[in-house]
């Protein structure tokens, strides 16, 4: 059974950039976009991309063993939408190809543990204002 609902599943299909934050090793936050994909076998989301084992993100993200992606967009019928999956890190050396045929293999596997949806799981969003469904969950 997946930690996420089958609405939360299509968005992330739905969707290829999000935003990852990790924390450096002087403590200061770090976010940049990232290209990610729903990893169905593993109820995970994979992230990697070009120089990826190099770039700060990767290095932050196994330092810690602790990493957040965010996902969102604003659809012209109403107000945001996004998820954002907080979870453990874990470096794998394949599975970049799914993600794009162009990346390197390695990859950064997030395994949830806390997963926040915001108009996500709801047919209608309301604009500002009014009601918007926000859901946070612990899964572990």
């Amino acid at each position: 059974m997946s930690k996420f609902t089958s609405e939360e599943i299509a968005y992330l299909e739905g969707r290829r950039i999000g935003r990852v934050a990790t924390v450096g090793a002087s403590g200061e936050p770090h976010v940049v976009p990232i290209v990610y994909r729903y990893n169905p076998e593993h109820d995970s989301i994979d992230i990697g991309g070009h120089n990826f084992t190099n770039s700060k993100k990767y290095r932050d993200a196994l330092r810690h063993g602790q990493i957040a992606i965010v996902i969102d967009d604003s659809p012209p019928s109403g107000g945001p939408r996004l998820l954002e999956v907080r979870g453990t890190a874990q470096a794998y050396a394949t599975g970049g190809q799914e993600i794009s045929p162009n990346f390197p293999p390695e990859i950064i596997r997030i395994t949830p543990t806390y997963i926040v949806s915001l108009g996500v799981d709801d047919a209608e969003v309301q604009p500002a204002g009014g009601k918007i469904p926000f859901h946070g969950r612990r899964v572990e």
